[in-house]
């Protein structure tokens, strides 16, 4: 259960970051890591922060 929510953190932490990266790339020309890597960071955050609203209302 621990390995499948830290592959998750992970992978998701990738896809936000590469996103980034790419929006940057394409849409300022100049990538910096420090944006990226906030960024997909706080993606992450809402994303568990999703998770953990969704898991609780479900409950009741």
């Amino acid at each position: 259960m621990i390995g499948r929510e830290i592959f998750i953190f992970i992978a998701a932490f990738a896809v936000f970051a590469s996103a980034v990266a790419a929006y940057m790339a394409a849409f300022h020309g100049v990538v910096s890591l420090k944006e990226v890597l906030s960024n997909a960071f706080a993606a992450v955050v809402g994303l568990y922060g999703g998770r953990f609203l969704e898991r609780k209302l479900s409950r009741g």
